[in-house]
């Protein structure tokens, strides 16, 4: 299997790329290939603007979507944008690999996404959830905060995890057609010991050797609605 890890924290001896390097050399020892792209060390741009374009359908008035079709359409792509895009089409797994932002991802993982998931390639007209043009591929989203399980419960402060993550989870990924595994969660890993640190990595390297056997989470299907997006009427009714 090809896997990429995407990897946003800007701290070489934090948690989040100890994650990282924990990931990578698990799953290279299992026989998989796996290549980083770490957006701080990369200095990756975040900002989606119209230098992303050698040149452009419409030099008066930018759609970014629609010169984002006719540039990987016909080789125009930002270099840096292209290497990304390459490195999405070769990985049949990619891992999501940041610390919680405000309840999100830090701001270049934004811009990463916004960039490098192109349309035309990655998603567009009918082609999102299980006709996305990343179906196939699974995606698993491997994040650190500062919080504490029962925060995240239904009735805990901050509401559940998925709902903060929807936006990702659903919005992004599952909408480009990833098979979405369940997130893997590092808990109040500032506040921890070094034992529970380790005892937390030693089960993200379990969870990693079992990624054939995960059962994704699951989104809607195309086939559940009709041309216009309207739920199909059941059988029963």
């Amino acid at each position: 299997m090809n896997v990429l890890i995407v990897h946003a924290h800007p701290e070489a001896g934090s948690f989040t790329t100890a994650m990282r390097d924990a990931a990578a050399d698990t799953l290279t020892a299992a026989g998989h290939q796996v290549l980083i792209s770490d957006l701080y060390e990369m200095k990756f741009n975040p900002v989606a603007s119209a230098n992303d374009f050698l040149s452009r359908a419409n030099e008066d008035y930018l759609v970014y979507a629609l010169e984002q079709r006719h540039a990987d359409a016909n080789g125009l792509l930002a270099p840096d944008i292209k290497v990304e895009l390459d490195k999405v089409v070769w990985a049949d797994l990619i891992i999501f690999n940041f610390p919680i932002y405000w309840f999100s991802m830090p701001a270049v993982m934004k811009g990463w996404i916004d960039r490098v998931f192109v349309s035309g390639r990655c998603y567009g007209g009918m082609r999102f959830y299980d006709r996305g043009g990343m179906k196939g591929k699974k995606a698993l989203v491997a994040l650190t905060l500062g919080g504490q399980p029962h925060m995240f419960d239904v009735d805990g402060v901050h509401g559940p995890l998925s709902e903060m993550l929807r936006h990702l989870l659903r919005g992004t990924l599952g909408y480009l057609g990833f098979e979405v595994l369940h997130p893997f969660v590092g808990w109040h890993v500032p506040y921890i010991s070094q034992d529970a640190r380790t005892a937390l990595l030693d089960t993200y390297r379990a969870r990693l050797r079992t990624l054939d056997s995960q059962k994704a989470m699951v989104f809607p299907s195309l086939d559940d609605f009709d041309d216009l997006l309207r739920p199909k009427a059941s059988d029963a009714a």
